[in-house]
Order: C-alpha cells, then sequence, then structure tokens
C-alpha cells in the first residue's frame, strides 16, 4: 500500500466528531515524522471523496489555511466539534486515540 494510501486508511478511523492532526494520522498510518506527507495526500484528493479530510487539523488545533477553512469549519461544527474564540478547536477534548476504533 502506498504511503498516501496508508494516510488515508488511517483518516477513515477518525469518528464523527473527533479530529487528529496531521501528525497523529502519519504515526498511525506508520510512517511517523511524515506529517506535511499527509497534508500533501490530502490535497490530492479528489472533490469528491469519502475519506473524511475534514477531521484533519493542526498541532495547535487550527485548521490549516490551505485546507479549506470555512467548509472544513461548517463540516466539523456540523459534527459537534467546538472551536474556541481563537478558532481552535480543544485537542484535549476532540482528539481522536487510535483506542477509539
Amino acid at each position: 500500500m502506498s504511503r498516501r494510501f496508508a494516510f488515508y486508511a488511517a483518516i477513515q478511523n477518525v469518528p464523527e466528531g473527533r479530529v487528529a492532526t496531521y501528525g497523529r494520522i502519519a504515526r498511525a498510518a506508520g510512517f511517523p515524522r511524515c506529517a506535511r506527507q499527509v497534508g500533501q495526500a490530502l490535497a490530492a484528493l479528489p472533490r469528491e471523496t469519502s475519506v473524511p479530510w475534514h477531521r484533519v487539523v493542526n498541532a495547535r488545533g487550527e485548521i490549516s489555511t490551505r485546507a479549506g477553512g470555512t467548509s472544513q469549519r461548517r463540516l466539523l461544527e456540523a459534527e459537534g466539534v467546538e472551536f474556541d474564540a481563537r478558532g481552535r478547536i480543544d485537542l484535549g477534548v476532540f482528539t481522536w486515540r487510535e483506542d477509539e476504533v
């Protein structure tokens, strides 16, 4: 399986109402320290996809600006993910843990 598809498979495990950082996805896919490559893989996704790309955020709990900001926030809020006044997600509350699968 290519690295890109390993990332997609890991993202598929993130349940509704949870988020994962680029680094967490890289580790879950077996490629630690490849967070940037997770971002590149997400950028390569076709517009119509079943991969829940919107559940991947940066290490500060923010939506990366290249990721599609407004629509990503809307999708996450529809799943119950909350943002603070600075536009950050409390990763202590909303982070996916691999044992939740």
